[in-house]
């Protein structure tokens, strides 16, 4: 039999898909380069806004109707799994607590075969290193999904980023629902855990993955020394959600602008090209104009590289579900807002690295026929070439857009 694996939502549901891809190769299923062509579709689902919901509920309708057997993970197989089974009655679902039997599931319910090798690896590679979180954010449903913080042991997480080295790969993103907090539940900490990693001979880059302020204070320093490593991509993912105190004292975040600011700074200081990539929710419940003022003015001001926006969604279950929620019109403004300054910032950030020659690597091929490359603080570079990907090239900028830059191989 053919199989498939769709994921959707954040890096790591994606490299928990990669690993399921795996597993039903082991289990002798044959690949298939679209769900079309398979017989199995495992869908890896996200939930964590109202609109990707709905378009996994669409999905599923979709495999339904075209016959398919369907498997069905992510968080909705642990958050909404009665909503799963009113649309795909007798189907597989497997929640991510489950994941360790995974292929004992499949294999009851589909048989196996002679495994199936893979020989040819993609250029980049996803490692999970937990489940799970320390929060209690008050909007967040992931956080039932994945529940507490449980690390996966840095043995095996060092076996598998070895073995991926060896395999080829090139690129390797480490992460997790909250990166920064791993190892607080089994004696370690993600800069203990990167300097086992780094003790890997060869030419490879690392990419940190998402990690709150609040989980990156107490292992600043050592995470700061991982950057040292030039493999280390100098990238930041640093989700502050708003530029007001008040908001993120209702959101339950843990932490203020100022201490976000100080981390900021600590990080600039030791690393003034560091990328830094944040996340803000425009229209909390109880936002108030003034507080929605604090998020704009925090974009200016911290000039960050990439800034991603989304529009508050209440998702059942969560205390902001129950809040009062913003009219969908002043959200609509406030997101549109955010979005302006955030291109206006982005742009001039990225404009100031025209002319410049900068070393990539060559992670991604586009439709039309040009190549993505990654600087060494993870900025994407456009070339209108046909490159291998990856190569390690030397590259100069001669054009800016607001979310990428264009440059040709030098």
């Amino acid at each position: 039999m053919k199989y498939y694996v769709e994921s959707y939502g954040c890096t790591m549901n994606y490299g928990e898909g990669d690993e399921m891809a795996e597993k039903m190769d082991r289990l002798g299923f044959t690949r298939s380069p679209t769900a079309d062509d398979a017989d199995i579709v495992v869908l890896n689902t996200c939930t964590v806004v109202e609109t990707t919901e709905k378009k996994m509920i669409k999905r599923m309708n979709e495999l339904k109707a075209a016959g398919k057997e369907v498997i069905v993970t992510g968080c909705m197989a642990k958050v909404q799994a009665n909503r799963v089974m009113v649309r795909l009655p007798g189907s597989l679902i497997i929640p991510p607590e489950d994941y360790s039997g995974f292929s004992d599931a499949v294999s009851k319910m589909y048989g196996c075969g002679t495994p199936i090798d893979i020989e040819n690896w993609d250029t980049s590679a996803i490692i999970p290193i937990a489940q799970g979180c320390r929060g209690n954010c008050t909007y967040c449903i992931t956080r039932f999904a994945r529940g507490v913080l449980k690390s996966y042991s840095p043995t095996s997480i060092k076996k598998r980023f070895d073995y991926l080295v060896d395999s080829g790969v090139k690129e390797i993103l480490i992460t997790a629902q909250d990166t920064g907090c791993y190892g607080r539940d089994c004696s370690s900490d993600l800069g203990e855990l990167l300097r086992i990693l780094l003790e890997k001979e060869g030419d490879y880059r690392v990419r940190i993955g998402m990690m709150n302020p609040n989980s990156l204070k107490p292992v600043l320093d050592s995470v700061l020394d991982a950057f040292e490593d030039p493999r280390v991509y100098r990238f930041l993912h640093i989700p502050v959600q708003s530029g007001s105190n008040h908001v993120l004292d209702m959101m339950k975040r843990h932490y203020t602008v100022e201490d976000f600011f100080d981390l900021v700074g600590k990080i600039r200081a030791r690393f003034p090209d560091m990328s830094i990539a944040i996340d803000l929710i425009a229209g909390f419940p109880g936002e108030t104009d003034e507080d929605h003022k604090e998020s704009l003015e925090l974009i200016r001001k911290l000039r960050a590289d990439t800034v991603n926006i989304t529009r508050f969604s209440p998702r059942p279950g969560t205390v902001a579900f129950g809040m009062d929620q913003i009219n969908g019109r002043i959200l609509k403004d406030r997101s549109t807002e955010l979005t302006q300054v955030k291109n206006e910032t982005e742009g001039d950030v990225n404009s100031a690295l025209v002319g410049k020659i900068v070393d990539t690597i060559v992670t991604e091929r586009s439709s039309d026929g040009s190549v993505i490359t990654r600087t060494d603080n993870y900025r994407p570079v456009a070339i209108k070439e046909d490159i291998p990907l990856g190569s390690f090239i030397k590259v100069e900028i001669t054009e800016s857009h607001p979310t990428y830059l264009v440059g040709k191989k030098l």
